[in-house]
């Protein structure tokens, strides 16, 4: 009897793990596979608070930012545990660079320089507006995922890294997003 419920048992586990991988095209996985985003960043979670990389696709703003975030590959950097806080350019910014620079950057053969560029925009912990005060006021500098340090400078209310503005903070389920008003290009 026992034998028979064990096998009773396992027989409906397999067929419901069947029946709910299912997709209706006659089960083509690798079709619905290659329509994804590998790693977390594909991971649907409606439930969640959303992460860095949520509320930047969810933002008009920042849809050049996104765009160059999906060109370098790097979406997984803006989904992981963190913390992390990321200085967010907002596509006016983008639209401020050089002609033709945004779209020489966002070409295949590019991607290692966009990716450094956009890294740029990260720092490793999470750091909100009064904590890059008290650094500043300390004289300190800002330790940037690329391994740069960006010279914080406080003017009354307005702050910036880098010389980015900020313009709004955003807290995220995986760290903080600072919106800035320009990009952060290496010194030359």
């Amino acid at each position: 009897m026992k034998y028979i419920k064990y096998h009773l048992v396992l027989g409906l586990i397999v067929t419901s793990i069947l029946a709910c991988g299912r997709t209706g095209d006659e089960g083509n996985f690798s079709a619905l596979e290659n329509t994804r985003p590998k790693g977390q960043a594909s991971v649907v979670d409606n439930d969640s608070d959303k992460n860095i990389l949520q509320v930047a696709m969810g933002s008009e703003d920042h849809t050049t930012l996104v765009a160059a975030v999906e060109a370098a590959g790097i979406e997984h950097v803006l989904v992981n545990a963190g913390p992390l806080t990321v200085f967010a350019p907002v596509n006016t910014a983008f639209d401020a660079l050089p002609a033709g620079t945004v779209d020489n950057l966002l070409r295949p053969e590019n991607k290692a320089d966009l990716a450094t560029i956009l890294t740029r925009h990260a720092a490793p912990g999470s750091y909100d507006k009064e904590s890059l005060i008290k650094s500043a006021e300390k004289g300190r500098t800002l330790y940037m995922a690329t391994g740069d340090y960006l010279e914080i400078n406080v003017d009354g209310d307005k702050v910036q890294v880098g010389g980015a503005t900020i313009l709004a903070t955003i807290p995220t389920s995986n760290g903080i997003i600072h919106v800035v008003d320009s990009v952060i290009l290496p010194s030359e």
